[in-house]
This record gives C-alpha cells, structure tokens and sequence, in this order.
C-alpha cells in the first residue's frame, strides 16, 4: 500500500496544490480579485434590480416574497 501511496496519491497531491498556487497568480495578475461589488452587480441590468430575483426555472413560476411573508 506504500507504494500506492509514493506512486500515485502523493504526486496528485502536489499537482493539485501547483495548479491552485497558479490559479490564484492568474487570477490576480488578470485583476480578477480587484472589485468584488463591480464584478457581483454587473450580472444585474435595469430590468432586474439588486437583490430581487427575476428570473426561473422553465415551467415554474417565479416565488415572490412580500416582506411579510419573509422569515
């Protein structure tokens, strides 16, 4: 079993630890990490305001909250 160990589980572990460390360098060298709020609002468009979904599975009506009936 050590040598399932040394062989296999060990080198996909140090795979998997380089790509995140290169994931995060891109994502930070690309600006992905600057301006969290700009990036979060720009899936929003005039015709579905922050924090009011609009949108729906097909062939299910959209829930619409009153704030009453919020718990």
């Amino acid at each position: 079993m050590d040598w399932f160990f040394y062989a296999v589980a060990l080198p996909m572990a140090v795979l998997f630890l380089a790509s995140t460390v290169y994931a995060l360098y891109w994502a930070s060298k690309k600006g992905q990490l600057r301006d969290f709020d700009q990036g979060a609002e720009s899936i929003f468009d005039a015709e579905e305001p922050i924090g009011r979904p609009t949108d729906f599975f097909p062939g299910k009506a959209p829930v619409v909250k009153t704030p009453a009936s919020q718990s």
